[in-house]
């Protein structure tokens, strides 16, 4: 093996920084110019209260470009090479961030490869970027800054070469994956998932606590008072959160605030007793809990949102889907949802199709697995 230390790094050209609208126009036309590119994004959510995309990463075969969003105003020069249909652009596990691009800045994607989901249609073991690249070339990535705050300026040299290193070798480990998918007659099955993750929502999830409420394992167990005590708690952890520009989870984890909202604590000294909340934690928020827990106690219990009726044939026909997904999967070596993607197995289950037009309709999206299963599906939902 040959792990990448800094001698390996130095070897390298160094990556062209830009962080001036000039520069950014400068290196449009040289990324336009090319059919691949490989691309990235780095944020900071594990520093800030809201999330922001803080360096996107190009790779050509010929240089690696670091992107500063948090100097360039504008970077909608970017957003034809991602809509370029004759441009394809190369991530690794791209969902993240083409949520992040869309929505921090609005762009539009066609023509993608993603070299994770790849490894997955390939039946691999191992799907993470140094895994792979370990596996393919025999490199070992040091992944020590994948918790780095990204936000910060400037940015050490360790982070930019760590940055540029997820870029530089995807376009290879493209080639060398396409290669297997075209040999194992799998490429029809990527062909499909890289355009449904064109279609990848990139609205921000609301702050607010009626969105997060709910979210939080054990909610829905609650009773009513104690959900409106809950629904409280999370208004206040926001308002705390927003307030030092740090992720939620920092001010106080889900774990403490359900405690909290199932013992209902009115005085510091029953907080104090909870094991979710430390003694620092009880000392710094303990009067704005309190406070929280008695508005609640009082207050009009939130709605809870409606859930799926159940229905019995319904459940009967998911699992069925499902244990033929598993059969299916088995055979190929490969994860269940490589056969059927979740999204699609529910609504088949739902809809239950019972002819090839409404079948087609579902599996609009995936016209090789309808060809290849779709009999077979048919079979499963008569």
């Amino acid at each position: 093996m040959v792990p990448m230390e800094s001698s390996d790094i130095i070897a390298l050209k160094p990556p062209i920084w830009v962080n001036r609208p000039k520069e950014l126009q400068r290196i449009i036309a040289n990324l336009a110019s090319y059919p691949t590119l490989a691309v990235d994004t780095e944020s900071n959510s594990l520093h800030a209260y809201q999330e922001q995309v803080c360096l996107i990463q190009f790779s050509t075969p010929d240089e690696d470009y670091l992107i500063d969003p948090l100097a360039i105003d504008d970077l909608s020069a970017l957003g034809p090479i991602f809509a370029n249909p004759s441009i394809e652009k190369v991530f690794h596990a791209a969902e993240y961030d083409l949520i992040c691009l869309k929505r921090d800045f609005g762009f539009k994607f066609t023509n993608l490869f993603d070299t994770m989901a790849a490894g997955r249609i390939l039946g691999k073991s191992a799907v993470g970027l140094g895994a792979m690249l370990e596996e393919a070339f025999g490199l070992q990535l040091d992944k020590r800054y994948q918790r780095a705050n990204w936000g910060q300026r400037p940015l050490p040299q360790a982070l930019l070469a760590y940055a540029r290193l997820d870029t530089h070798y995807l376009i290879a480990l493209r080639d060398r994956l396409y290669r297997e998918l075209i040999d194992q007659e799998r490429w029809p099955i990527a062909e499909e998932d890289f355009r449904r993750m064109t279609s990848v929502n990139g609205h921000s999830s609301e702050n607010g606590n009626r969105d997060n409420l709910w979210r939080i394992s054990g909610a829905q167990d609650l009773e009513p008072r104690q959900a409106a005590v809950l629904y409280e708690l999370v208004a206040f952890r926001d308002r705390q959160a927003r307030l030092a520009n740090v992720p939620a989870f920092k001010i106080l984890g889900n774990e403490a605030l359900l405690a909290i909202a199932q013992a209902c604590p009115l005085h510091q000294e029953s907080l104090d007793k909870l094991r979710e909340i430390t003694p620092r934690q009880a000392e710094r928020y303990g009067s704005g809990l309190l406070r929280a827990v008695a508005v609640g106690m009082t207050a009009e219990p939130p709605q809870r949102p409606p859930g799926r009726p159940r229905d019995d044939k319904f459940v009967l026909r998911l699992e069925k889907l499902r244990l033929w997904r598993k059969h299916k999967a088995q055979g190929m070596g490969v994860e269940s949802d490589v056969i059927l993607p979740r999204d699609l197995l529910h609504i088949l289950a739902e809809r239950r199709p019972t002819c090839q037009e409404d079948l087609a309709e579902i599996l609009e999206t995936t016209p090789w697995r309808l060809e290849h299963f779709g009999e077979e599906i048919l079979k499963i939902l008569a």
